[in-house]
């Protein structure tokens, strides 16, 4: 799974404690993606943990001493437990032992890290991982449960071959869910109790078993802008056509390959779901025109120069949306290749949607950044070029405006 980073996270201070765990090795790799998010992460250690993976090891990563001692010198008031805990926005404790659970809930305070997570006053999030009998185990289930109680955000664990050679419960997430996150966690929730139904990648009308008609969209675009909603606190339900992305952290998958498969899909979710105004359709896949009007049941021959392919137009999702009664909010995209704003604006008003998002298909199909133009009742407004994950929370934090107003 890949996870694009949000611009929420950049430059936040966070705390990352590792207990005693085979599973420490992956703490190696999420510090690794923390500072390449441009996170500053501060590495604090239990002793149990240094048998497991070397404090040299996290300061290399992290390019910070790593603090393992209640009573280290190098903190100019002696109080790393209180000075550990104020700079953080957040403190992580991955992997979380069974132990280190129970020390928490108790509130004990008898090494560093146990030490700042009570004297805390910023959020605590912990990833559990230990053997699947003692995450089972009743004692450790009240555990969480107390936790859990307390404000204590839990991740995990997922399922898994285990250390032991057993399989069940207990292991910690991989790096890259925990990555997202931490990325979930600082995004504000601007689209909290909001449903949002996205539309992303290629179609493909086939005219035989092995050929088909189909486009060059990666589906980038509309994965960022379906993992920027759910950041922001949204229920995302996101209708895919072919790409080659994993599917975006807390967002509802639904697989279409055809036209009429995505056109099934998404009037059947509005209808099921029961859109309503306050609700959004965002239509970023690039859903064919055109789809052949007989498919072929057997590999069309090579026998002729030329091969004529009868096509018959597909129906326009997007309007279709956009015209019910009591429709959701809509947001279309228009990849043009000349004529831009022209083009879209007047597609724009063609589909009676509130707003559209212009963009150079040249320049957008395929690559991870992107320059587009809000086309709304107000004019245009032009964003600059852009990692698409940046530019899918600035479209979203003009929606949210928009239906404010």
């Amino acid at each position: 799974m890949t996870i694009s980073t949000n611009t929420n996270i950049r430059r936040k201070k966070l705390v990352l404690g590792i207990t005693g765990g085979i599973a420490a090795y992956k703490a190696a790799e999420l510090v690794r993606l923390l500072v390449k998010a441009e996170i500053d992460v501060q590495v604090v250690m239990t002793t149990a943990a240094c048998q497991f993976i070397t404090p040299v090891t996290m300061q290399a990563l992290s390019g910070k001493p790593v603090f393992i001692d209640m009573w280290d010198s190098s903190i100019s008031n002696g109080m790393p437990h209180i000075e550990l805990s104020r700079e953080a926005d957040a403190i992580l404790i991955a992997p979380a032992s069974a132990d280190f659970l129970a020390k928490l809930v108790h509130g004990r305070a008898d090494d560093l890290l146990s030490t700042l997570c009570l004297a805390r006053d910023c959020p605590l999030l912990v990833a559990p991982a230990m053997n699947k009998q003692m995450w089972e185990a009743p004692a450790t289930q009240r555990n969480i449960a107390q936790l859990s109680a307390d404000g204590v955000t839990i991740l995990g664990p997922e399922s898994g071959v285990q250390a032991c050679g057993e399989t069940g419960l207990g292991r910690m997430l991989e790096a890259e869910t925990l990555l997202a996150h931490i990325n979930s966690h600082f995004t504000p929730k601007l689209l909290a109790n909001k449903r949002v139904l996205i539309t992303a990648g290629a179609t493909i009308e086939k005219i035989d078993p092995v050929r088909a008609i189909t486009n060059l969209s990666s589906g980038k675009m509309g994965y960022a802008i379906a993992q920027a909603a759910a950041d922001m606190g949204a229920e995302v339900t996101l209708v895919s056509g072919a790409t080659a992305l994993a599917t975006p952290h807390n967002v509802t998958h639904i697989s279409a390959i055809s036209a009429e498969n995505m056109y099934q899909a998404v009037m059947k979710n509005i209808a099921t779901l029961k859109f309503g105004p306050k609700d959004m359709f965002i239509s970023v896949a690039a859903v064919a025109d055109y789809s052949p009007a007989q498919t072929s049941t057997q590999k069309i021959k090579k026998s002729e120069q030329t091969l004529t392919i009868a096509l018959t137009k597909n129906k326009d999702i997007l309007a279709e949306v956009a015209s019910l009664p009591n429709a959701p909010f809509c947001v279309g995209f228009a990849a043009e290749s000349e004529n831009l704003l022209e083009y879209a604006e007047a597609k724009r008003l063609a589909k009676k949607l509130p707003l559209i998002v212009a963009n150079l298909a040249t320049d957008a199909m395929g690559s991870d950044d992107n320059q587009v133009t809000l086309l709304d009742k107000n004019g245009a407004h032009t964003f600059a070029r852009a990692p698409k994950v940046a530019v899918a929370q600035q479209l979203l934090q003009h929606v949210v405006k928009m239906l404010q107003q």
